[in-house]
C-alpha cells in the first residue's frame, strides 16, 4: 500500500486475480459470501450515504452492498490493478452501472477530504498490512462523525480441537489446494502464516479503539474462523 508495506503481497494478488473469486469460493465451501453478506448488513447508513471499500478486490463487498442499498456511492480502492479490472466487469454489467467507482490508491494518503464517507468497509485486507495501526488511523479521519468502519477478516478459531483441526487444512491442504488451482505456491503458504500472526480479536480492537473509533464489537462467525469487527467514529469532534 506505501513504500513501508511489503512489496510482494501486491506482485502476489496480481498473479492471483483472475482466479481470486473461484479460489474464495472453493476454499471457504462459499462462506465468504455469507460472511460478506453479514458485514453488509451490519451497516447501518441510509440509502444515500458515501462508502469507502478498502482492499475492494474483485468488488464483492461493492456489488453486495450496491444490492441492499441501490442508492449508495461507492468509492472502491486497492492495490491491484488485476484485482480492480475485474471489479469493474461486474460493476459494468448492464444492471450494475451507477454509482460505483474503482482507483488503484493508496490507503495510507487516501485522495479524499476529511470525514467524507459515511462508512468505511475492508474485507480480508488488514491482514496483509503490515502497519495495521497506521492504517486505521488514516481511515478515522475519512470518517464522517458517528460514521462506521467495518472489517472482516480470517481469524482463528478460539476451541483448542477446532483450532487444531482448522491448522491441519489451511497448513496441509490449502496450500494444495491453492496450488494446483492458481499455480502459486506462495499466496497459499503465505495465506496461513498471515492469519497465524493477525492479532486476537481483543487485541485488534484495542487498536481500533487506540485509533479513535468507539462502540467497537466484533463477532466471530462460522466457528471462529472470520471475524467481523465494527467501530464508529464518535459524534463529538
Amino acid at each position: 500500500m506505501d513504500k513501508h508495506e511489503l512489496p510482494y503481497i501486491q506482485d502476489m494478488f496480481e498473479s492471483i486475480a483472475f482466479r481470486y473469486d473461484l479460489l474464495n469460493r472453493t476454499l471457504s465451501l462459499r462462506q465468504d459470501i455469507t460472511w460478506r453478506n453479514k458485514l453488509v448488513q451490519t451497516l447501518n447508513i441510509s440509502q444515500h450515504a458515501k462508502i469507502l471499500d478498502v482492499a475492494s478486490g474483485t468488488g464483492d463487498v461493492a456489488m453486495s452492498i450496491r444490492n441492499q442499498f441501490a442508492l449508495t456511492t461507492i468509492h472502491c480502492i486497492d492495490f491491484s490493478f488485476n484485482m480492480l479490472s475485474l471489479a469493474q466487469k461486474k460493476i459494468k454489467s448492464p444492471s450494475n452501472d451507477l454509482h460505483i467507482y474503482t482507483s488503484c490508491a493508496d490507503a495510507f494518503d487516501l485522495p479524499y477530504p476529511k470525514m467524507y464517507f459515511d462508512a468505511v468497509t475492508m474485507a480480508f485486507g488488514i491482514r496483509n498490512v503490515v502497519k495495521k495501526e497506521r492504517l486505521l488511523h488514516s481511515l478515522f479521519h475519512h470518517v464522517k462523525p458517528g460514521g462506521q468502519i467495518l472489517i472482516l477478516e480470517l481469524t482463528l478459531p478460539e476451541m483448542i480441537v477446532l483450532k487444531k483441526m482448522y491448522l491441519l487444512y489451511f497448513k496441509k491442504l490449502l496450500p494444495a489446494i491453492g496450488q494446483l488451482v492458481s499455480k502459486s505456491n506462495f499466496a497459499y503458504t503465505y495465506l496461513p502464516e498471515s492469519v497465524i500472526s493477525f492479532p486476537s480479536s481483543p487485541a485488534f480492537s484495542q487498536m481500533m479503539r487506540r485509533s479513535g473509533f468507539e462502540n467497537v464489537q466484533w463477532l466471530p462467525m462460522t466457528a471462529g474462523i472470520c471475524t467481523l469487527f465494527v467501530g464508529q467514529r464518535p459524534l463529538c469532534l
